[in-house]
């Protein structure tokens, strides 16, 4: 009895939901499910929006990581060209430097009356009680002990004091004992040149009644010492320009205080004049007896 019930309750609700379902399918047109889906979609439409929206904030975010990480290779490329870049210029400012001391050189030696021999300077020695550079030249090439050096203008920069095959060492005029007669270019007052390592050169023996100026420049005097020894560094060669002048206690004598003519910290190319005849006069030959 339950049993036919049940069933004939399926039936019914069968038939009526094939019933709906014809109503749907003949009326899906009419304006009342029109006006329904419009409702429903006017309602879902913000969700639609947030959805949409969402999805294109997410595609947003993942480009922008990937034009975040290309601009940073981008700027990494960027900054090893510029160092390439900056490598580059030093070393053509070096280079454009090494061409105008050798440019000098040239100029200078075309311009003396001596044999030169251009060197480069391979070491510095600069303490409390030294002022000192070593040449890439030697006796090989004819350099030999007491040899005047110079620098690009005419500068004199010191004198050789050791000599190896391929090798020099040379004391500055900074060194304190080199010793150089100057010559004041105006007055043409002459005095004693010394080095004081850290400081000026000294320009010592000044008479008192000669005039000399701040800013005059000093030469290298050229005169024989005494009992004929010839001045140890040709006549003519720049030794600095005086920056003051003191005058001594007894006011007999004048001191000037001389700017070297050249960066003696930045020498990289000199010459080394070699065939001058500076020092003691050569002794004269014994005439061979008469027969």
């Amino acid at each position: 009895m339950l049993t036919s019930q049940s069933a004939r309750r399926q039936a019914i609700v069968y038939v009526a939901l094939v019933a709906i379902s014809m109503l749907l399918i003949a009326f899906s047109n009419s304006a009342p499910l029109t006006e329904l889906r419009r409702g429903v979609g006017f309602a879902i439409s913000p969700m639609q929006k947030v959805l949409r929206d969402g999805a294109q904030s997410v595609g947003s975010f993942f480009a922008t990581l990937g034009e975040i990480e290309r601009l940073r290779a981008q700027n990494a490329e960027l900054s090893r060209r510029l160092n390439e870049i900056e490598t580059e210029n030093r070393a053509l400012a070096s280079l454009r430097e090494q061409n105008a001391q050798l440019t000098a050189l040239l100029e200078l030696r075309d311009s003396l009356d001596y044999e030169t021999v251009a060197a480069e300077v391979i070491s510095r020695r600069s303490t409390g009680q030294e002022r000192a550079i070593s040449l890439d030249a030697g006796s090989d090439d004819g350099v030999e002990a007491d040899d005047p050096v110079v620098a690009g203008g005419g500068a004199l920069i010191g004198q050789v004091v050791e000599v190896g095959s391929n090798y020099s060492r040379v004391l500055l005029i900074s060194d304190s004992r080199i010793n150089v007669a100057g010559l004041i270019e105006t007055s043409r007052a002459v005095g004693n040149v010394n080095g004081q390592i850290e400081r000026p050169l000294r320009m010592t023996g000044i008479p008192a009644e000669d005039q000399v100026n701040v800013g005059e420049a000093v030469v290298t005097a050229g005169i024989e010492l005494q009992m004929g020894i010839r001045s140890p560094y040709p006549k003519g060669l720049l030794i600095g320009s005086i920056v003051d002048v003191q005058r001594s206690p007894d006011q007999l004598f004048q001191t000037a205080l001389i700017r070297p003519a050249a960066s003696l910290d930045r020498l990289e190319y000199v010459l080394v004049i070699t065939d001058y005849e500076g020092g003691l006069p050569d002794i004269p030959e014994s005439p061979e007896p008469e027969t």
